[in-house]
């Protein structure tokens, strides 16, 4: 079982910038890819950045440029987002699964990102 605790969210002024982190409760924690998902108001849940075990990463059109996924060895999932713009605001989780192929099994309980133009 694995447990995912986000924190970092907040409200802040389009242009600002947010660190999210996510800390991830499992032994094997180097093995599981991660990702960063959001959830606007009225919109469906959509993926905003991955990580693989290799350490490469992907990245929705939108969050290009302007957000940073990284990972450490001390469990911890990171999201840099940089350039905030109101569009950006929603419930941000973070992910995990054992293989790069297969569903996202492990979600964290969301935090809120809100920008203010």
């Amino acid at each position: 079982q694995v447990q995912l605790q986000e924190s970092g969210g907040g409200s802040v002024q389009a242009g600002g910038s947010l660190r999210l982190t996510c800390a991830a409760s499992v032994h094997t924690y180097s093995r599981y890819c991660m990702g960063w998902f959001r959830q606007g108001p009225g919109k469906e849940r959509e993926g905003v950045a991955t990580i693989d075990v290799d350490g490469s990463t992907t990245y929705t059109d939108s969050v290009k440029g302007r957000f940073t996924i990284s990972r450490d060895n001390a469990k911890t999932l990171y999201l840099q987002m940089n350039r905030l713009t109101p569009e950006d605001t929603a419930t941000y989780y973070c992910a995990a699964k054992r293989y790069r192929y297969s569903h996202w099994e492990y979600w964290s309980q969301g935090t809120q990102v809100t920008v203010s133009s």
